[in-house]
């Protein structure tokens, strides 16, 4: 998403979802918080000891992360630019509240095998509650499942409205990549 994201307040706390899914991070694995704001989950997975590439057009938010050995930050367009991480995979994949389409299938091959994507954007419906309410960065129902369909195993996905931190309208999922131990044989509504 272009513009200011909510991500970039100072001290924000991480994400409900992303802390309810960070344990499916494979222990010490890599970490790739792309679109990092201020890096509330590169901060988080940091703590956990995790390595972690946090990449933003801006890094002035994660810029004091870059003393710590374990942090690679990355200035990227991510929008304007060529993909910056090659054909690098990690063992989790964070992105929340921030959408560009295009990217959404090198997103899901970033995914190491074992791996997990733990995705939040806001959905068509938060019009109603302000920013964003431009389409082009309104997730549509079952968009996120459909990114993720013949690459990831949908551990857990969510379409609704939230109260917290803000009244909004988001979608959400956990997937990971063959390898995780991750068991499932429900639909994914089910592990919701």
């Amino acid at each position: 998403m272009t513009g200011a994201s909510p991500d970039r307040q100072p001290g924000l706390a991480p994400s409900a979802w992303v802390l309810r899914f960070a344990g499916l991070v494979p222990a010490g694995g890599a970490v790739l918080d792309l679109a990092c704001g201020g890096g509330r989950h590169a901060r988080l997975f940091l703590a956990r000891g995790h390595r972690v590439t946090a990449v933003d057009i801006d890094t002035g938010g994660v810029a004091d992360l870059a003393a710590d050995p374990r942090a690679e930050i990355v200035a990227a367009d991510l929008e304007n630019g060529a993909w910056p991480l090659g054909g690098r995979a990690f063992d989790g994949v964070v992105v929340t509240n921030y959408l560009w389409r295009p990217l959404l299938p090198l997103i899901a091959a970033s995914v190491a095998p074992g791996g997990v994507l733990i995705y939040e954007t806001f959905a068509r419906g938060n019009e109603r509650f302000g920013r964003p309410s431009n389409p082009d960065f309104l997730l549509a129902e079952g968009e996120l499942l459909r990114a993720v369909e013949g690459r990831l195993r949908v551990v857990a996905y969510e379409c609704l409205e939230v109260t917290e931190p803000r009244p909004a309208v988001v979608q959400r999922i956990a997937a990971a990549r063959d390898g995780s131990g991750v068991s499932s044989t429900a639909s994914p509504r089910e592990h919701a």
